[in-house]
């Protein structure tokens, strides 16, 4: 895996809190990052969390100001999770969600918008590539290649807390986040088999070798289904979804999303040299 190249953080005004609504009616918590020149703006991202995970995280946070050099930065809370309205149905119904986000980016006259997501909200992003479309890029971090796996501890111990009562009540009073109590009715499109609908949208899957989720067979079998242009980077050392993205790590996500998305990234990015810059 090369290295993608670096690019500048922008500073950044305060985020401008939003309420987004989804096609089946859920009220989102969400906000918008605005880059260093927001009026002229074309492109944007829309970031996806883990399960529990929320926008005010600092690692989410951290993301955000990371991708700037991209364009503008939508964040917002899953349904069932912390101020946004509705139950979790853990990675199904949430579909609405990155697609209430993207449209209301669109709404809002950005051309160029691209999805990245972290675990969780990795299987959304390539479920929503894959099935809705329309994206300029999708980035997935961290994210598991099909439904129900119960391979790693961690895993088994996820599935405890979404399927007992007990383990609802502690992750709807402890962690502030609502979780269907049934079954999906039919189980929908896994991201294995959304990643080969993808393209011709670019995708990247990252993953690190110590995430103790979802083992590499996960990233390689999303990477193996999806189309050119896909790429895939293992990650040395790194553990799972945001609290595992150091800055650098999402600076380079940057870089990829800033050479794979049209019109993105800053006109001091765009006029380096060719050679300037290192291709990922």
């Amino acid at each position: 895996m090369s290295d993608a190249a670096y690019v500048s953080t922008p500073r950044s005004a305060r985020p401008e809190p939003l309420r987004l609504t989804t096609s089946d009616g859920v009220a989102l918590d969400a906000s918008l990052l605005r880059g260093r020149r927001p009026e002229t703006a074309t492109s944007a991202v829309v970031v996806a969390n883990g399960f529990t995970g929320t926008r005010h995280s600092p690692a989410t946070r951290m993301v955000a100001s990371a991708l700037l050099p991209v364009g503008d930065v939508l964040t917002f809370d899953f349904r069932g999770h912390h101020a946004s309205g509705g139950v979790c149905t853990v990675g199904n119904a949430e579909i609405h969600d990155v697609t209430a986000a993207v449209d209301h980016l669109r709404a809002r006259g950005y051309t160029s918008v691209a999805t990245v997501g972290f675990s969780m909200g990795a299987a959304v992003v390539v479920r929503h590539a894959g099935i809705v479309g329309g994206v300029a890029a999708a980035v997935s971090v961290s994210g598991p290649s099909r439904w129900y796996y119960r391979g790693t501890r961690r895993m088994r111990l996820l599935h405890a807390g979404v399927e007992k009562p007990a383990g609802r009540w502690f992750l709807r009073t402890l962690r502030g986040v609502r979780v269907i109590d049934q079954h999906w009715e039919a189980m929908p499109l896994d991201p294995t088999e959304a990643a080969s609908a993808i393209a011709p949208a670019p995708l990247l899957v990252v993953h690190g070798d110590a995430d103790d989720y979802f083992p590499l067979e996960h990233p390689r079998r999303i990477h193996g289904a999806a189309h050119d242009p896909a790429q895939l980077w293992i990650e040395p050392g790194m553990g799972h979804a945001e609290r595992a993205m150091t800055r650098q790590r999402a600076q380079r996500v940057a870089g990829w999303l800033v050479r794979n998305m049209p019109d993105a990234g800053s006109r001091e990015e765009q006029r380096r040299p060719h050679w300037a810059r290192k291709e990922g």
